[in-house]
């Protein structure tokens, strides 16, 4: 049970909105309603040879199990090599199995499942989905529609997107807020994110990747941070050792960030972030710093240092002193915080059409704190139970998110520095929400940018394979792929 005391640092942000919406009377009654949410998983053994079909399972596993709290079941898992790096596992089902799926090989149920490659779906539920990409192009449809993207070009930031996709259309099903989600193809190309066409018919699929970022600094390494950091963790750096990654964080990793941040898990409680994450980035093959002092204008970056940031923090005024310490580009995410809000997102890319400053420099505080608690039936619990006004206020401040919405963000901004590097088109702002991601708007850079070099390092060529059409039906045209070409735009 948790303490009154210290609720705030303990409690899952995802199970918050069932008590900031006054839905459960207690926090015990949100969380069973949460142990209530279970997952199914089925994955074909084409998984076996795809590093983004791999991404993508690896991203549904891992997000799923923060808010399916009755467990993410899975099956079909091959005993296959793992083709992206996770930790020190070199078995895709150990992998898996570490962040939180169970495998399993059981009959029809009722559950809502998501398929993954060519695997056969068991369940009876009426949500069943296919997460599918190729090249920078990923989605995800119900399966009864048979929308498959070839899945030729490998690019694991789609992965990444399908698989978050996938897990958002299934927690608004059990949420049971919105009618459309399973019901729906939905899909973004992270190579023309203000693409208006059908993202299933999208000819473009986006270069191989050749080059890939070798200097960055991330500001902040909660819910957004570690997002960025799972998905360049897939990027199939040649040499990660040429990787260098500036970290900064104040905070020490609590449970309650458990909920939304992918690397986090229980036994990190405690740790400085910067400390945990740059053990990460070490064990992944990178070079760490770590700053542990609040970012503001008061300091300038080094010559040596990278100029590329991303930032994923929701201070303002650290929002707002952006672009005054000498980055050449900074690409910055925010998301919706409250019980209606938690889905939305939006990225700046500066510079930008507009300065940060004047983006955040008016902006109204949280009414979070304005807002009468005495009505809300958890909070009135709480209070009952002996937690002071205090602490009550604290908690209310407390954002509602869920990690999904993180992992999807974070493809739309690590997608900005590919481009960036490739030559390919840049956003001053992308905005959306998973409610209805159809409506994601993205607006062209208009004005051309200053020169610079954002460091880069090699990829590693993918092998030359030859893939039979993935669309369901009768296979038509095989392809011969030879990664490592760049397209032109």
């Amino acid at each position: 049970m948790l303490k009154t005391g210290n609720i705030q640092d303990e409690l899952s942000r995802t199970v918050k909105m069932l008590i900031d919406s006054g839905e459960a009377s207690s926090i015990e009654d949100a969380y069973k309603v949460f142990t209530g949410y279970r997952l199914r998983v089925a994955v074909g053994s084409d998984v076996a040879t795809s590093p983004t079909l791999q991404a993508a399972l690896l991203t549904v596993v891992n997000t799923a199990r923060r808010c399916f709290l009755g467990g993410v079941k899975v099956a079909g898992v091959p005993d296959a090599e793992l083709l992206v790096r996770w930790k020190n596992f070199h078995k895709l089902g150990d992998a898996m199995a570490d962040l939180g799926g169970e495998l399993v090989d059981e009959g029809n149920t009722d559950v809502p499942e998501i398929v993954i490659g060519n695997g056969e779906s068991q369940s009876s539920s009426v949500f069943i989905v296919r997460a599918t990409f190729d090249g920078w192009v990923g989605g995800v449809a119900p399966v009864a529609d048979d929308i498959r993207l070839d899945e030729i070009q490998e690019f694991t930031p789609s992965g990444v997107l399908a698989g978050s996709l996938a897990v958002s259309e299934a927690f608004q099903f059990v949420r049971g807020k919105n009618p459309a989600a399973g019901r729906r193809s939905i899909g973004k190309s992270l190579w023309q994110p203000a693409a208006e066409e059908d993202w299933a018919k999208i000819q473009d699929h986006g270069p191989e990747l050749v080059l890939l970022p070798s200097r960055l600094w991330l500001i902040g390494l909660g819910h957004l941070g570690q997002a960025y950091l799972w998905t360049l963790g897939f990027l199939p750096f040649a040499n990660p050792e040429e990787v260098t990654l500036v970290l900064q964080d104040t905070d020490r990793l609590t449970k309650a960030n458990d909920s939304t941040s992918p690397l986090t898990y229980d036994g990190l409680v405690g740790q400085y972030k910067t400390r945990a994450m740059a053990a990460w980035c070490e064990d992944r093959g990178f070079r760490a710093r770590i700053i542990e002092r609040l970012f503001a204008e008061d300091f300038s970056i080094a010559g040596d240092e990278p100029e590329v940031a991303l930032c994923g923090v929701d201070n303002e005024q650290a929002r707002s002193s952006l672009e005054g310490v000498g980055f050449s580009r900074v690409i910055e995410a925010g998301l919706g915080k409250g019980t209606d809000e938690y889905l939305a997102f939006q990225i700046h890319n500066f510079p930008g059409a507009k300065p940060a400053r004047n983006i955040w420099s008016n902006s109204s505080a949280s009414d979070a704190s304005e807002r009468s608690l005495d009505n809300i039936p958890a909070y009135v619990d709480l209070g009952s139970r002996g937690m002071d006004q205090c602490g009550l206020t604290l908690l209310a401040h407390r954002s509602v998110g869920a990690s999904f919405v993180g992992t999807f963000t974070s493809t739309l901004v690590i997608a900005e520095v590919l481009r960036t590097i490739a030559g390919g088109p840049e956003y001053d702002v992308i905005d959306g929400t998973l409610r209805q991601p159809e409506s994601v708007v993205a607006i062209p850079k208009i004005r051309q940018l200053k020169a610079f070099n954002p460091g880069i390092t090699p990829a590693e060529p993918q092998p030359a394979k030859i893939i039979q059409p993935a669309m369901l039906g009768e296979c038509k045209n095989a392809k011969l792929v030879f990664p490592g070409i760049a397209r032109s735009s």
